[in-house]
């Protein structure tokens, strides 16, 4: 099988699971969504998500944001990681909005990169989830999946981006980018995973195609 022909069963499998994927981080806008794929980072969704109501009651826009004490802000995202770190950086990108795009989030990578506490990830999830841009966020399930299923070879994840945007077109992607995360999280565990019985793995996987060579040879 040639990786172009595994990734299309692969993309072929993941449409079928997961036909019309949702955002999984509660949001309203693109503000909402902005400060909370900055939240995920070395979190869960679902702590983001029971965080993010109180604080979007006290600050539901990027001016009421940047009115807030870093103190505060903190007080209410202290159950996340990197809550100090974050706190500042929702402060500071908040301001940023405010002073120099009206309040309003801006279009584009290097608008968004701009912005405290935004790299390249956290704005190809705003770009590709809220203005519909072609793009392929890379977090930890995607990268790590991607080496699995032998369609990376896993160095970095700017190389896993560039690996995948070549092996899918350009219109699966933002799909994909969710499609996949869901997929890692419900059927490819990165623990005590058995490849063969994954309905991804047990064709596109190393470990697979091993398990499947060393039965022939008995």
């Amino acid at each position: 099988m040639t990786k172009a022909e595994k990734a299309k069963k692969i993309a072929k499998i993941l449409g079928d699971l997961y036909p019309e994927p949702q955002v999984p981080l509660d949001h309203h806008d693109a503000f909402s969504l902005l400060v909370a794929v900055v939240l995920s980072a070395q979190t869960t969704d679902k702590k983001v998500n029971q965080v993010t109501p109180e604080l979007f009651k006290a600050a539901r826009t990027a001016q009421q944001l940047a009115a807030l004490p870093v103190e505060t802000i903190q007080a209410y995202i202290r159950e996340v990681g990197l809550a100090p770190q974050k706190a500042k950086a929702l402060k500071g990108l908040a301001e940023k909005i405010v002073e120099e795009h009206e309040g309003e989030v801006p279009f584009g990578y290097e608008a968004l990169e701009a912005l405290p506490g935004v790299g390249h990830k956290t704005a190809s999830v705003v770009m590709a989830q809220w203005f519909k841009e072609p793009a392929f966020p890379v977090d930890t399930h995607i990268h790590r999946l991607a080496e699995r299923w032998g369609l990376s070879n896993g160095k970095n994840v700017t190389q896993t981006e560039a690996d995948l945007k070549k092996a899918f077109p350009k219109e699966q992607w933002n799909h994909l980018h969710l499609q996949i995360i869901y997929f890692g999280r419900e059927h490819c565990p990165a623990l005590r995973h058995e490849p063969s019985a994954c309905p991804i793995c047990s064709f596109a996987s190393a470990k697979a195609k091993k398990a499947r060579a060393k039965s022939k040879k008995r």
